[in-house]
């Protein structure tokens, strides 16, 4: 795997770039993670859970958006579970690309960063997206939220180490 990726800085400063450093690296190692990998191995489970990696890249693009689009923002996003099947397992089709899904995620990076660029840490989700008016739970704020995806990013970063590892034996951060 190529290119290093370093860790934001291990000053506090401003929290919310801080998080947001942290959700640039790990988006940066999945990508890392699957760099390289021809088109078969991306698209073949070697686990017994049955995920690709190509999957799980698809389904970092839609949690992502589902967290700050629709679900901070409130816009109204086309598919918000677009990485799943009826059964809520990830899915790709023949047509989804590496070279597609990772600028899709980049791209979902740059929203997501404009996005905590007009807000503070302790805004809560906007009604009219994900949530509605009559959730009987409070809605998330904007640093509850970052920090969600944040575990999700790490979390996935690892099963994509363990994924990449019996592909071709790389291993790394």
């Amino acid at each position: 795997m190529t290119g290093a990726v370093h860790e934001p800085s291990r000053e506090l400063g401003d929290l919310q770039e801080l998080l947001l450093g942290y959700l640039d690296y790990y988006r940066s190692a999945v990508i890392r993670k699957i760099d390289g990998l021809p088109d078969e191995d991306l698209r073949t489970s070697r686990l017994p859970s049955g995920w690709t990696p190509l999957e799980l890249i698809k389904h970092l693009v839609y949690m992502e958006k589902r967290w700050f689009q629709w679900g901070f923002a409130a816009e109204q996003i086309p598919a918000p579970w677009g990485d799943q099947d009826a059964d809520g397992r990830w899915r790709v089709s023949p047509q989804d690309t590496v070279a597609d899904l990772v600028a899709a995620l980049q791209a979902g990076g740059l929203q997501t960063r404009a996005i905590v660029a007009e807000s503070a840490l302790s805004d809560v989700a906007a009604i009219g997206g994900r949530f509605g008016k009559d959730d009987p739970d409070p809605h998330p704020t904007l640093a509850w939220i970052m920090l969600h995806v944040l575990q999700e990013y790490a979390r996935h970063a690892g099963h994509l180490d363990i994924a990449r590892e019996l592909v071709d034996g790389a291993t790394g951060e």
